[in-house]
């Protein structure tokens, strides 16, 4: 996923959650989200200010899904409370959680709307320290490239979905240590292991129409992921994690496998 080097934008909070200044009135000067009405996400409608700003119709995870659909599924995590305290340039909300407003200026212009000058690596390391990476598989590398792993954009490249475009910008070829992958012209992905050789790329409802598979609205319930309904590297895979790559359900007793495949 990490050779696109897109830091795709999670933009926004809607809103400016601290009592101070606002970035911008939206929509002017095509500041984000510049066709939105204030009264979408805040409770006073077009009367709003600095004071009664974070006064929402709704989270801000669930605001900026409007837009962001899926950035929020793989992504950093938002809506909670860290556990450590983090630098005065990236302020929690009033209940105070890490937000995508966290990282993100809700009515900037900036590529990104990230706050400050620091990108990638020294960006993440504002908030976290290099052990945290340095005991990851990659050290990391697929976290701090990109924030997101936004289905908006590599479409159209290769005949398979977005999110496995991502994973093998690293994965294929041998650049990722210890998982190295490769995709055959029919869409079947091959582990260096030789261990189970499986198809990206494809439509889970148009497989699972021919039977003996689970139905598709069961697959959330077995943590099984589909990119815009297709069998991906996330359907197998954790991607935004600290264990980067851990199966999303074990392969004891072919549980993996189960999850999808009826017996």
């Amino acid at each position: 996923m990490c050779a696109f080097r897109l830091i795709i934008a999670l933009v926004g909070a809607l809103f400016l959650y601290t009592p101070g200044a606002l970035n911008a009135a939206p929509g002017i000067g095509g500041a984000h989200p510049s066709a939105t009405s204030c009264g979408s996400c805040h409770l006073v409608g077009a009367d709003v200010d600095p004071v009664q700003a974070a006064k929402l119709v709704a989270s801000q995870e669930v605001l900026c899904a409007r837009c962001h659909a899926h950035a929020l599924e793989f992504s950093h995590p938002s809506g909670f409370s860290p556990r450590r305290r983090l630098p005065a340039a990236y302020p929690l909300d009033w209940k105070g959680d890490l937000t995508c407003s966290t990282c993100h200026l809700t009515h900037g212009q900036e590529p990104g709307l990230l706050r400050g000058k620091k990108r990638a690596r020294e960006f993440c390391l504002d908030c976290h320290d290099q052990a945290f990476f340095s005991t990851m598989k990659d050290s990391g590398t697929s976290l701090v490239i990109s924030g997101h792993l936004d289905i908006g954009r590599g479409r159209g490249t290769i005949d398979i979905d977005a999110h496995s475009l991502h994973c093998l910008g690293c994965h294929a070829g041998g650049h990722a240590p210890g998982g190295s992958v490769s995709v055959s012209r029919n869409g079947v992905l091959r582990h260096a292991s030789g261990s189970a050789p499986h198809p990206i790329g494809r439509s889970f409802r148009e497989a699972s129409s021919r039977g003996r598979f689970h139905p598709e609205s069961q697959l959330a319930q077995k943590k099984i992921k589909l990119s815009d309904g297709k069998i991906s590297c996330i359907s197998c895979h954790e991607a935004y994690k600290k264990d980067h790559g851990k199966l999303v359900v074990s392969l004891d007793r072919s549980g993996l496998c189960l999850s999808c495949h009826a017996k």
